[in-house]
């Protein structure tokens, strides 16, 4: 199914399916050299999103990107963690509602307070819009008040480039699977009613 909306988009069955058309024909492609192509599939843009060569959008994309990935990244956990732990006392004193009453998954859409919802709304809105600030000098997803692995003010950008790379390059492989993994973490738990041993296929 893929290969045939690919088809359809692109117009082409070679190459140019699998990674896109060349910003101008015959030339390099603009960003090949970037963060996150890696092998086996090197760069990667098979509806030619890029072809046109603009930094600053695919900055903006970048930063969407690496920003998408971080929150998968913590969805994913946050489906598995709570199957094995959870906060001690109330999540709503004037509710009467335990963290342990809350279901996993999806079913606790239903069963979080709307202020409850609402407060973690705004304390992540307010990260992201005064802690985590976007700066068009540094590079997309690099913030100056993250310090090294998001720790606030900590001990600034690590001295190793090739160590460097190599970790921003696991971030957005990292990333980009925890994306597919958390999609299909919800559909696994919106199929079978359960974030238990059923989901993942053992037990009943």
């Amino acid at each position: 199914l893929a290969m045939f909306f690919q088809n359809g988009t692109v117009g082409t069955t070679g190459p140019e399916m699998w990674i896109g058309k060349a910003p101008v024909p015959g030339s390099a492609w603009a960003f090949e050299n970037e963060l996150g192509v890696q092998a086996p599939v090197g760069y990667f843009d098979p509806a030619g999103m890029s072809a046109d060569g603009c930094v600053e959008t695919f900055k903006r994309r970048r930063e969407s990107e690496l920003k998408n990935g971080r929150v998968a990244m913590f969805a994913a956990m946050g489906y598995i963690t709570p199957e094995y732990f959870r906060w001690p006392g109330y999540l709503s004193p004037s509710a009467n509602l335990k963290f342990a009453d809350v279901p996993n998954g999806l079913a606790a859409l239903s069963k979080v307070p709307f202020l409850g919802w609402a407060q973690i709304l705004v304390f992540c809105g307010g990260v992201d819009f005064g802690l985590y600030r976007a700066d068009p000098s540094r590079d997309p997803g690099d913030y100056e008040n993250a310090g090294i692995l998001g720790v606030p003010n900590g001990s600034g950008p690590m001295s190793d480039a090739e160590g460097r790379k190599k970790k921003l390059n696991s971030e957005l492989a990292n990333g980009r699977l925890a994306m597919v993994a958390i999609l299909g973490m919800m559909f696994q738990n919106g199929t079978l009613g359960t974030t238990g041993p059923a989901m993942w296929g053992f037990g009943s």
